[in-house]
């Protein structure tokens, strides 16, 4: 039988705001396999664009998978990473919706980075963001990247701090606010331990740092703070949208495959409080 790929679509949060803007996230399983990765992700882009979304992003290195959290991933391989953005970006020019495709990417010198890679929704590349903050485990397997910029999708302007990045390091978010991003993407992988708890509601005092995190980082910044989860069961955390006045918006139930689907406010995000900071050294 067939793997389901989406199988569960939350209805869209809707507000009435002449300068709204409607992102996706896509909270799908990890993929089995390479090739199911670029599968679950041309679906996801269709169904995303059906629901109008105008930009939909995906979770951390979902392009083959990330490595070293218990999947079995083969060796990096630059074929297929170009067959699969080539794919993708035919998929988003199709559906006519910009893509955040959470990725790895092999360097010149043959370093294998956690990337994301923009796809405009005419099916050009934008560029990449790199992953430069690596938690420890990851650095038998990744290299860290370098530099943060912002980019744009339609009136939209945004950017995206990776994982480890964005729970522990404020100001990857903040150089993007500064940068005039008014959401800043956020796409990770955290999955249940043994014997964890199963949380049933976002930032519930039970639950670990990371979703009070995700709160902090929209209004510390005045921004939008978009967080991207796979679906995996028991997960610890889930994809949610956070208001720039650090209430939440949306979030998806935990472990539930399908795409979260909000409406944003562009005019609420202001950018002021992370426009005042003045660095202490």
């Amino acid at each position: 039988m067939e793997r389901p790929v989406i199988g569960y679509s939350s209805e869209a949060v809707k507000l009435r705001s002449v300068n709204s803007y409607r992102i996706a996230l896509a909270n799908v399983p990890f993929p089995s396999s390479p090739d199911e990765s670029i599968t679950i992700a041309e679906n996801a882009i269709a169904q995303a664009a059906g629901e109008r979304a105008s930009i939909i992003c995906f979770p951390e290195a979902f392009i083959p998978g990330l490595r070293g959290v218990g999947h079995s991933i083969p060796p990096a391989d630059r074929k297929f990473l170009e067959r699969a953005w080539s794919t993708l970006a035919l998929a988003a020019a199709a559906s006519n919706i910009a893509v955040i495709l959470s990725t790895e990417r092999i360097r010149e010198d043959g370093a294998l980075l956690i990337s994301a890679l923009v796809i405009n929704a005419d099916g050009s590349r934008a560029g990449f963001q790199d992953k430069v903050q690596l938690d420890p485990t990851e650095e038998g397997n990744y290299t860290p990247g370098t530099g943060r910029r912002v980019f744009r999708a339609g009136a939209l302007t945004f950017g995206i701090s990776i994982c480890h990045e964005g729970w522990r390091y404020p100001e990857t978010v903040r150089d993007c606010v500064r940068l005039g991003a008014q959401v800043v993407f956020h796409p990770h992988l955290h999955e249940a331990e043994p014997g964890s708890y199963r949380p049933q509601a976002f930032a519930d005092p039970a639950n670990t740092f990371h979703e009070k995190a995700a709160l902090c980082r929209a209004a510390e910044n005045t921004c939008y703070f978009a967080t991207v989860n796979y679906a995996s069961e028991g997960s610890p955390t889930t994809s949610a949208v956070v208001n720039p006045d650090g209430t939440l918006l949306a979030w998806q139930p935990y472990g539930q495959a399908g795409l979260l689907i909000a409406d944003i406010d562009l005019d609420a995000a202001t950018g002021l409080l992370a426009s005042r900071y003045k660095p202490t050294a």
